[in-house]
């Protein structure tokens, strides 16, 4: 009898499945979180692990598509699996290992009611999100696109008892739901009049000009709210702090990518054609975003509050890498193109595995001190020091620091800016100077940013005297910040591999594979224009930075061996120190809100001369959110007491409106 072999596709059916029947055995025992830590979560981890497996092994195949017996009645379910999502399914699955790791130790050890409810919304995240990254028909994306967002809800709100969470979590719906809507007028424009609602039938439509743009913006804004683009971005540092660590890790490191594959997939997939300013908007509201979130993030003392604004920055980088894209592909320069879209996914892959790595070591912060606010923290690295060795790999790789995976990304994306030759729109001869000028800048104030959340977090003294009863994470939790951790070293040490493996995804879209270039010196070098113009070899880089360590270490050793004096640096002698000296994270923010005073609506607390223990703050909140939102929830308000006015609550009134409703009918009658 032959052997019965899968398909990729079926294997990844499978593992929704299989994370469906995971989250439903959480149900089973939920008041038994060592029952769920120490066997359903990392079973989950292992079903992670499959779906990154196939992801990789299904990048350079051909697409496969099925047809699902569900759905409705001549509505059935179309499932396709091809490059572009065996990319994002390998980013989903590689990240939500580690995350599901860390969670059975998390869940296990912290002592709640209703983690039984909590490991099923767990798992049917994981398997929305991977059916929005399979699906090939409207009806589908969006059945998976909504499941995704009630699911997230729920995490989100997870400890609904306080006021805060439940109104973060409210807002969050609210702007998932309205960019849902933006997204399905964007599938409605492209089906047309009469036409089906695959994504089959809208690869072959032939959208007139204007309706193309009408889907294309559509698309941007519905997409853009989901992953924070300017000006949808309010949700995100609001739920990130509501959601527990895990979920929080989850969110920011793929749940913000299934929109950024949104995108891709119909600018570059189901719309026939693209311009050149749907690529201007994309790259103005992208960099705009990223210097937003980076400016915010600089002068937060919440630390998952900062790390929410981290990922505002770094959504924009990776909407501005959509946009560059769009721009090098219209104007017939696919080498370029293929280079923006290449650094775009490798940001997003990046992004998975440092932002997961350092919102899963703030909830093990959080989870030995109880502490959120940066001002009360300090000199963990002593109580906690797999955390802060482990941290200081995703703080590394964030800061863009080389040989770790951050600098890959944000290097091939700037040598697209910076190698983009003439083009023939003299505007944008302008604006990409400035957008490489704007680019640089995040970067180097994400580096400040990353000091300050570092240094205040796990160097220096204790702040407060409890710290010292901080302990580090457990096996399980440590075992998932390992894996994050390989992960930004793998990617940053081997990024000539990851091309070539990119280059099957964007081979399709753009007619080009930057990995063939002929001036690439092997598997050693990056070459993405010509070995001559610019490379980067990031193992011969780290062997420089290891040969550099030790022969410091050894000159050290054995030059100065025995002539040595041992004293705390930076006390100019004083040997009283205490934390109170050391800067605080108010501090580090301070340069930020002086310099860019104008962006920020600050709230300051000028304390009294009367005041037994005066206190000064300053609040840095965003103008957007009272510029924006707060007129039009007012608006609603008033719209609401007016329509309410109508409600009297008797029969007589209700009557009379009948009536007047029919004669006003009457009038229109021939």
């Amino acid at each position: 009898m032959p052997a019965v072999t899968a398909s990729p596709l079926e294997v990844v059916l499978g593992i929704v499945l299989f994370w469906l029947a995971i989250g439903l055995a959480g149900l089973l025992r939920p008041q038994r979180p060592e029952f769920l830590g120490r066997l359903l979560y990392p079973l989950g981890a292992a079903g992670g692990i499959v779906l990154a497996v196939v992801g990789v092994a299904s990048i350079a195949l051909p697409w496969k598509a099925m047809v699902l017996p569900l759905g409705l009645p001549d509505l059935p379910f179309h499932v396709r699996l091809d490059g572009l999502s065996a990319f994002f399914l390998l980013l989903l699955g590689g990240a939500s290992a580690g995350i599901s790791c860390y969670a059975a130790g998390y869940f296990a050890d912290v002592k709640q009611s209703g983690w039984g409810l909590t490991c099923l919304q767990y798992h049917w995240f994981l398997a929305s999100m991977t059916m929005v990254l399979i699906a090939d028909d409207a009806y589908l994306f969006m059945v998976a696109w909504e499941s995704m967002a009630l699911a997230s809800y729920f995490l989100v709100t997870t400890d609904h008892k306080i006021p805060e969470i439940r109104s973060a979590g409210f807002l969050y719906l609210l702007i998932a739901h309205v960019g849902a809507i933006g997204i399905l007028l964007c599938f409605g424009v492209m089906r047309g009049e009469g036409g089906e609602y695959t994504f089959d039938f809208m690869r072959r439509a032939d959208l007139p000009l204007f309706w193309g743009s009408v889907a294309y913006l559509l698309a941007l804004f519905g997409f853009g709210a989901k992953a924070g683009l300017l000006p949808m971005h309010v949700w995100l540092p609001e739920a990130h702090p509501a959601a527990p660590s895990p979920v929080s890790a989850l969110m920011s490191g793929v749940m913000l990518k299934t929109a950024i594959y949104g995108l891709l997939r119909v600018t570059f997939d189901l719309l026939p054609f693209q311009i050149w300013w749907w690529g201007v908007i994309a790259l103005a509201f992208g960099l705009i975003t990223a210097l937003f979130g980076v400016m915010f993030a600089a002068v937060q003392t919440d630390m998952k509050r900062l790390l929410a604004y981290s990922s505002i920055e770094n959504i924009g980088i990776i909407v501005a890498g959509v946009g560059l894209a769009i721009i090098f592909h219209v104007y017939d320069n696919p080498r370029l193109a293929a280079l923006a879209f290449v650094a775009t996914l490798y940001h997003c892959i990046n992004h998975a595995c440092f932002k997961s790595l350092l919102f899963l070591s703030t909830g093990s912060v959080l989870h030995a001190t109880r502490e959120r606010n940066l001002g009360r923290l300090g000199g963990l690295i002593r109580n906690m020091p797999w955390v802060a060795a482990l941290s200081l790999v995703g703080t590394l790789a964030i800061a863009g620091v080389p040989p770790l995976n951050g600098f890959v990304s944000e290097w091939l994306l700037l040598q697209a800016f910076l190698f983009s030759p003439g083009l023939p729109n003299p505007y944008l001869n302008m604006l990409v100077p400035v957008s490489t000028a704007a680019l640089v800048l995040a970067a180097a104030l994400s580096g400040y940013v990353m000091v300050k959340f570092y240094g205040v977090i796990f160097l220096g003294l204790r702040r407060e005297e409890r710290l010292i009863e901080a302990h580090d994470a457990g096996r399980w939790e440590r075992a998932g910040l390992a894996w994050l951790a390989v992960g930004c070293v793998a990617l940053g040490i081997f990024p000539v591999a990851i091309i070539h493996m990119l280059d099957a995804v964007t081979l399709p879209f753009v007619n080009y594979a930057i990995g063939e270039n002929p001036g690439a010196a092997g598997w050693l070098l990056i070459a993405p224009i010509a070995a001559e113009r610019a490379s980067y070899g990031p193992l011969l880089f780290l062997m420089g930075v290891v040969g550099a360590v030790l022969l410091t270490f050894l000159t050290v050793r054995w030059v100065y061996h025995g002539r040595l004096r041992r004293s705390d640096p930076w006390d100019c002698g004083f040997p009283e120190q205490n934390a109170r000296m050391q800067d605080t994270a108010e501090g580090f923010g301070q340069p930020i809100k002086q310099i860019f005073e104008p962006f920020f609506r600050i709230r300051r607390h000028l304390p009294s001369p009367f005041d037994a223990k005066p206190s000064y703050s300053a609040i840095a909140e965003d103008r957007l959110w009272y510029w924006l939102y707060v007129p039009v929830a007012r608006a609603n308000e008033k719209m609401a007491s007016v329509i309410g006015m109508l409600q009297r609550g008797r029969i007589h009134v209700y009557l009379l409106y009948s009536f007047a409703t029919l004669i006003v009918l009457l009038m229109f009658v021939r």
